[in-house]
């Protein structure tokens, strides 16, 4: 059973304790210490000019176009020869399959993610178009999303701007929620809600902040013409604010998203059955969204990572210790468009993923103290789900309890040791 202590029923729960700040700095990596993976060593030494990244900037229509036809062509075929061995009534012959299908999905998020960067192809035309593509496949509107990504490049490593997709909390917000609710945080953390979270992520949401956005803009038009009828439509839309888009731009394509999205589930539905659609639909859904929200988690959330108040906060430091080199099979590599080399990607995103890995290889004597990942060290990065903003660091719940409990006892008292 995990001891859960607030703030309330233990006094000095937020403060940790002498014996926890001595074991902590102890536990720090010494700089003269040789980087293994899980563990990252400052970069504060590197400027940014020291980096190669100009040459390896330009796109090529040629190469994107192939990696648009290799990725979108076998995953479509992949559904067409799913279908029909469900049909035949074989679907034990579908397991293997819908593993494939797994990844295409997870690759057309991918180079979506790059066209969002405006790098995958030259012209920004041909980006959107593209972008648009692979967000209807993967049912989540490209440009809000590509935007929202933006975000989070600009204040990487910033953590009172920017706290990951499962929006973590700091140890004194969680220290401060009752049990019950410290159970429910880390419970919706765990990483088999990775599951259904990815499907409510690309294939509800965008639905639910259409209908919602949608209803708020109602509301705000009968309450003015409700005031003056005769305000005209322009002024109407530019005194609205949403809360689910923020430009016109984001609007029309989460509009036209849902438009294609949906009408490709009705008519994908009569077609093919409902029950055989959504049996495949979901699980690709869920599990591909699973994957790269996982990748995506690893790779800024680490036990060493850079998580800096705004105060002091460092950019380029950001790209170098607030994300990893997350080292992955050659064949998953392919399926990822090669974004283990974050790194790299954080310090110039305009590079497209097919020049990643010769920019990474370029520039690899300036990333030797970048934080390697590996797969079997995935498992270990969903525990640091809080942040201590006094440190600037990344906590476990179990170390995050542990050091309130022992503050609370004060500083003769042995230290708990807790469980998550």
């Amino acid at each position: 059973m995990t001891p859960f202590v607030t703030a309330s029923t233990q006094p000095g729960a937020n403060a940790p304790g002498p014996r926890s700040r001595a074991a902590a700095a102890q536990s720090r990596p010494s700089v003269a210490a040789q980087p293994q993976a899980g563990q990252a060593l400052p970069s504060r030494r590197v400027r940014r000019s020291d980096f190669i990244l100009t040459p390896y900037c330009r796109s090529d229509d040629r190469i994107a176009a192939w990696q648009l036809v290799n990725t979108v062509v076998p995953y479509l075929l992949l559904w067409a020869l799913v279908m029909r061995l469900l049909a035949a009534g074989q679907p034990w012959l579908c397991a293997p399959l819908l593993v494939v299908m797994v990844l295409f999905s997870g690759r057309c998020f991918s180079l979506m993610h790059d066209c969002g960067h405006r790098s995958l192809f030259r012209t920004a035309w041909m980006n959107r178009g593209a972008g648009f593509l692979l967000g209807v496949i993967n049912a989540i509107p490209q440009h809000p999303w590509s935007e929202g990504h933006a975000y989070h490049h600009r204040h990487n490593g910033n953590w009172e701007l920017y706290r990951g997709p499962s929006a973590l909390i700091s140890v004194d917000e969680f220290l401060n929620l009752s049990a019950g609710q410290q159970r429910f945080y880390q419970f919706l953390r765990h990483p088999l809600m990775l599951f259904p979270g990815g499907f409510f992520y690309l294939v509800i949401k965008p639905r639910v902040a259409l209908l919602l956005g949608s209803v708020d803009a109602l509301r705000h038009a009968a309450r003015t013409w409700r005031q003056n009828p005769r305000t005209p439509l322009n002024k109407l839309l530019s005194t609205h604010t949403s809360k689910h888009w923020y430009s016109s731009s984001q609007f029309v394509d989460l509009l036209l998203n849902n438009i294609c999205v949906i009408s490709g589930w009705v008519l994908l539905s009569r077609w093919l059955g409902a029950g055989r659609f959504w049996s495949v639909y979901s699980i690709v859904m869920a599990c591909s969204a699973a994957l790269f929200i996982c990748i995506f988690f690893v790779q800024h959330n680490f036990e060493t990572s850079y998580a800096h108040r705004t105060e002091g906060w460092s950019g380029l430091t950001g790209a170098l210790d607030g994300t990893s080199l997350l080292l992955l099979p050659p064949i998953l590599n392919w399926f990822t468009a090669d974004i283990g080399f974050h790194n790299i990607h954080h310090l110039c995103e305009t590079i497209p993923n097919y020049r990643l890995r010769a920019c990474h290889e370029r520039n690899a004597e300036h990333l030797k103290h970048a934080q390697v990942l590996h797969i079997r060290d995935i498992p270990d990065c969903f525990k640091f789900v809080l942040w201590d903003r006094n440190r600037d660091r990344l906590q476990s719940v179990a170390a995050a309890l542990a050091e309130a409990l022992a503050g609370a006892a004060g500083p003769q008292a042995p230290v708990i040791e807790a469980r998550a």
